[in-house]
């Protein structure tokens, strides 16, 4: 999402030779051999929201092999009590930016090689899975091009700590759209942070061409530049149905899906009408809309903690107070689509905000309306049937991958618990112990 802000230049301590997280955070070296059974006071089943206590799993190598209030113990298992500890699934965020970090992002593009960008990447990539994010989707590299390619790579390689990955590339944009680089001088040409396409040909060119460079998804941007004046949200759309249309028909031929950043109308309903798998930010959503997401099921991804960092971090109280009118917007319009039945998937955009701390998100969304149990299932299980691993991730059950985070009390009676998980294995390595 397109920084609305100016920033001083960030992050220098990412690229320093000081550990940013202690000894005890770093992998194994691939999955336990043997088998490990984890024991804590409580486990929640994210689809039912039962709590069996105690709670313990049983992971042999990569996978859950049982789940249960007292599971087998195999001569030679590791047997780690995590205490008054609940045990749940690996987290997931459905829209983030590795590539960003906090500051001007417009100055991140242009002063930042790639070189540099990909590597703080990685940093972000280590942090978010020590906060117990075990999966994401990359909502684009903002300018570095496939480069998310390599970083994906890496953490399926076990060269890298990081989440399972389900990358966009790029991304995609009009020529004076949402990513385009406005406000610079024009004879330097400054790069825009996302693709060019302006028409159905140019869409299916660019789509072949994120997809082969190894793009998971692709991700397109609907609406924008945004305006809020007097209490009204102008969001003006990139592209028209038809071209939505192209752009899902052409994804779909090799099996893949297309996701838009849409904050409002009539975007959002092309974007709905053309078969999108997600609708993110969605300020906005008209009852024709909500009614085809639900239909469809379309998931909106919410993304309230960027705008809460917006507000905070104004460059003048002018624009921190239409930030708030824009966030409160963005809450009642929130609660209608809960309301409608539209289906919610955790997403935070961390990136402008520091990565690790996007466990805000599900505090948020708990605020604005969702019970605990619902917002843990938008940030497992429908996070997991959004990135197309619904068979895989998302659950404690025996086949899933042994992605297990712990936080310390009940999640279902004090939601912020998220924000300091404990205990994070993914596929079976620990991470944080």
């Amino acid at each position: 999402m397109k920084t609305r802000l100016t920033f001083l230049a960030v992050g220098l301590t990412l690229l320093s030779g000081t550990p940013l997280v202690a000894q005890s955070t770093q992998p194994q070296p691939g999955p336990s051999p043997h088998a490990i059974v984890l024991h804590a006071a409580r486990l929640l089943d994210v689809e039912s929201g039962h709590i069996t206590s105690p709670g313990e799993i049983l992971v042999y190598g990569d996978a859950i092999a049982e789940v249960g209030a007292k599971v087998s113990r195999p001569s030679g298992a590791d047997i780690i009590d995590l205490g008054d500890n609940t045990l749940l699934p690996g987290l997931v965020d459905a829209h983030i930016h590795l590539f960003l970090h906090p500051g001007a992002e417009d100055l991140q593009t242009v002063q930042e090689s790639v070189p540099q960008r990909t590597i703080m990447a990685t940093v972000a990539a280590r942090d978010d899975l020590i906060a117990g994010f075990t999966a994401e989707r990359d909502m684009g590299t903002e300018g570095a091009g496939s480069a998310d390619t390599a970083i994906r790579d890496a953490i399926n390689r076990s060269q890298i700590p990081g989440p399972r990955l389900r990358i966009s590339g790029n991304a995609i944009n009009i020529l004076g759209g949402h990513e385009d680089a406005i406000g610079y001088n024009p004879e330097q040409h400054v790069l825009p942070n996302a693709t060019y396409a302006n028409n159905v040909a140019e869409l299916v060119t660019v789509i072949r061409e994120q997809l082969k460079e190894g793009a998971d998804f692709i991700k397109i941007y609907e609406t924008g530049t945004d305006s809020f004046v007097s209490g009204h949200l102008s969001a003006p759309f990139q592209y028209t149905e038809d071209e939505l249309v192209a752009a899902v028909r052409e994804a779909a031929r090799t099996g893949n899906r297309v996701a838009v950043h849409a904050t409002g109308e009539p975007g959002t309903l092309y974007a709905a009408r053309a078969g999108v798998e997600s609708i993110d930010h969605a300020y906005h959503l008209s009852d024709e809309t909500m009614r085809i997401m639900r239909e469809k099921q379309i998931f909106a991804v919410p993304t309230f903690t960027i705008s809460e960092y917006f507000a905070d971090h104004a460059a003048t109280p002018e624009a921190a107070a239409r930030e708030r009118q824009l966030f409160d917007l963005h809450v009642s319009e929130f609660k209608k689509q809960l309301a409608a039945g539209v289906p919610i998937a955790m997403g935070s955009d961390v990136g402008p905000f520091p990565h690790g701390t996007q466990a805000r998100e599900f505090v948020l969304m708990v605020k604005f309306g969702m019970s605990p149990l619902a917002a843990i299932q938008a940030g497992t299980v429908n996070g997991a049937r959004l990135l197309g691993w619904q068979d895989k991730i998302g659950a404690l059950k025996p086949g899933f991958a042994a992605d297990v985070v712990a936080v310390p009390g009940n999640p279902l009676d004090d939601i912020t618990v998220l924000q300091k998980v404990s205990f994070v294995m993914k596929n079976g390595v620990i991470y944080r112990k």
